[in-house]
């Protein structure tokens, strides 16, 4: 005699959940993931070079070093930067500064995304000391946790009796603080093998 009992023994496991009435989510929560892991949420690393392309002087006076700490928020990024706006000070102007710089991945596709940042910062006794940046970036994820980036951008400076805007290409090379075995970790890795 067949039973309930027996008969749903015979059904095959992927399709029970549908016939339940309900489908089981991803729903491990995780310290760098969000209660039911639709935004990751990790800490990153990242060293830029830049040179500004229209300014005088030579490589040194152009060269603009930088590092920046932050927090991925999904295809949001909060970070803080500090660096130089050239290798060499300038008489009683620093170019040392510090940057609050917030940036949106506005596409991604596989292995690269595109980014775009809007930043405000502060140079160190400096005649124009307030600093704004718009930058954009096009950014190649070599592994899960390493990425580099071509960017571009302008760096805006406002004194008070002057202004001037300049503008910089450079590369980045950012380290991303994923744990090995993370639902983050498996989601990057699937995004980027299967080019979804």
């Amino acid at each position: 005699m067949l039973t309930v009992n027996s008969a749903a023994q015979n059904i095959p496991a992927a399709a029970k959940p549908l016939l339940v009435g309900h489908v089981q989510r991803d729903t491990v929560t995780e310290k760098d993931t969000t209660k039911e892991n639709q935004e990751p949420q990790y800490f990153y690393l990242s060293f830029n070079a830049n040179i500004f392309v229209n300014a005088k002087g030579g490589f040194e006076q152009r060269f603009s070093p930088a590092i920046e700490f932050g927090r991925t928020f999904g295809i949001f990024d909060i970070g803080l930067a500090t660096g130089r706006l050239s290798s060499i000070d300038h008489g009683p102007d620093t170019s040392r500064f510090i940057e609050f710089r917030p940036t949106i991945n506005v596409f991604s596709k596989g292995r690269f995304a595109e980014a775009l940042c809007l930043g405000g910062g502060y140079v160190f006794k400096a005649k124009q000391g307030m600093m704004t940046e718009i930058c954009n970036s096009i950014n190649f994820n070599v592994t899960e946790v390493v990425a580099v980036a071509v960017q571009q951008g302008y760096l805006f400076f406002d004194g008070t009796n002057d202004h001037r805007n300049e503008q910089y290409m450079g590369f980045t090379l950012t380290y991303n603080f994923l744990r090995k075995h993370s639902v983050n970790m498996r989601r990057k890795r699937k995004a980027i093998v299967n080019d979804n």
